[in-house]
Formats: structure tokens, C-alpha cells, sequence
């Protein structure tokens, strides 16, 4: 049984995603957030104290965009389901970029925008850095928009791994307040994720889990201000 700990609509809701596109079983932890100042014996499990941590057998993985790629695989090894791109298959290259662009290059401008525009104590906020950061995000957007003038999903002409990782990154740009910004075909893609069945039995898992553990349903809740980020 794959045991994946988990925060509302963190980093980790990624490769929830994935489990619930793939129909595999697993066990869904729910930490407040953030676990390594509001659960500390959670630092025994992850030294780092952060989300997403999965567990496998003796498998053991931090990354978000990894987890994709390794339940793809693990999961689903014929690639029925679709998921994964094979490396004989002409999108593979756009597949592997678009996995880790999603966390690499759309997620991390975001946690800054997080950190100076919210999680920090007013005296050290940093308008200006969280601004300078949105506009960021935006423009990294430039490459996803001209592939979604002409195709409905990132590669492969399917909806694949690298959708659910791109996709939490909007999922987060909608939580911080940034959709009104992104551009057109950006924006009515993730209109398309949210109508698929796997995104919103993900939703659902983790109000569920959450409410039956104790820990908050609300999403992105304010952390100490001694620890910042996630």
C-alpha cells in the first residue's frame, strides 16, 4: 500500500492527483501545515519536515513531480491509463520538460510570491520581491500558452503526468490569486482540469481525510511566522 503524507492543496496534492487518475490504492496522512513546526514527531518520518513524502515498500521520495513520474510507471506499467510518455514515442522529450517545468519553473516563483506577500510577519514582507515574482510566473507561462493555442493537453495529444504537474501549479496561482492574470489558452486548460473526474476525486479525497484526522480542510492556512514556506 502506497502511504503518501499530505497537506490541503500543497505540493502533494500532485501526485494525489496521480493516484486517483490511476485508480491505485493508497493511504492518504494528513499534516497541518506546515508539519515540521505544528507536528513535530512528523520529523521522524521526513528529516525535512516537508510535503510531499511518499512511501512504497522501501521506497521513500520527497519530489513532487518525481512521484508523478514514478507512479505513472509503478502503477500503471503498461500504460494503459496513458499517463506516462514512453521514450519511443515522439512527445517523451516535452513530456520529461513539462513534468519538471511544472515544479522547477512554475511553482518555485510562486512560493516566493507565498513567503513575502503572506507568510511573513508584516515587518518582513517584501511587496515589491512578491510582485516582481508574480510577474514572473506569468511570463514563464509564455511557453505553455503557445503549445495550448494548437493542442488541448501538453504532449502527446493525451492528458498525461505532465498536465497534473503543470496543472497543480495554476492550482496554486488560483489559491494565491493569480488566474486573472495568466493568459487565455492558460487559463481555459485549467478550466478543462478541473472538470476531470480524477481532479475532483482528489479534491474530495483530501477534504475527507482531512475532516476524519483532525486537521483543518481550508487550504494554504498562515504558518508561524518563524516558519515560513512549506
Amino acid at each position: 500500500m502506497i502511504v503518501l503524507y499530505h497537506c490541503v492543496s500543497a505540493r502533494s496534492f500532485r501526485p494525489l492527483w496521480m493516484l486517483e487518475e490511476l485508480g491505485a490504492p493508497y493511504e492518504l496522512r494528513m499534516l497541518p501545515f506546515p508539519p515540521r513546526a505544528l507536528q513535530r514527531s512528523y520529523l521522524e518520518i521526513n528529516p525535512l519536515g516537508t510535503v510531499p513524502y511518499l512511501i512504497d515498500g522501501d521506497t521513500r521520495m520527497t519530489e513532487s513531480a518525481a512521484m508523478c513520474q514514478y507512479l505513472a510507471q509503478r502503477c500503471d506499467p503498461d500504460n494503459t491509463r496513458g499517463l506516462a510518455v514512453r521514450p519511443d514515442e515522439p512527445g517523451f522529450g516535452a513530456w520529461l520538460n513539462w513534468l519538471h517545468h511544472g515544479e522547477a519553473t512554475l511553482t518555485f516563483p510562486q512560493t516566493i510570491v507565498l513567503r513575502y506577500g503572506r507568510f511573513e510577519p508584516d515587518e518582513r514582507k517584501l511587496p515589491q520581491a512578491a510582485e516582481d515574482y508574480a510577474k514572473w510566473f506569468i511570463a514563464r507561462l509564455r511557453g505553455i500558452d503557445g503549445v495550448l493555442a494548437k493542442h488541448e493537453f501538453l504532449c502527446a495529444d493525451r492528458f498525461t503526468a505532465a498536465d497534473i504537474s503543470v496543472g497543480y501549479a495554476l492550482m496554486l496561482a488560483g489559491e494565491i490569486g493569480l488566474i486573472p492574470r495568466i493568459p487565455p489558452a492558460v487559463a481555459a486548460y485549467w478550466e478543462r482540469l478541473k472538470l476531470r473526474d480524477g481532479y475532483r476525486r482528489a479534491l474530495a479525497s483530501q477534504h475527507g481525510a482531512a475532516l476524519t484526522q483532525g486537521v483543518s480542510p481550508q487550504s494554504s492556512p498562515t504558518p508561524s511566522p518563524s516558519t515560513p514556506g512549506t
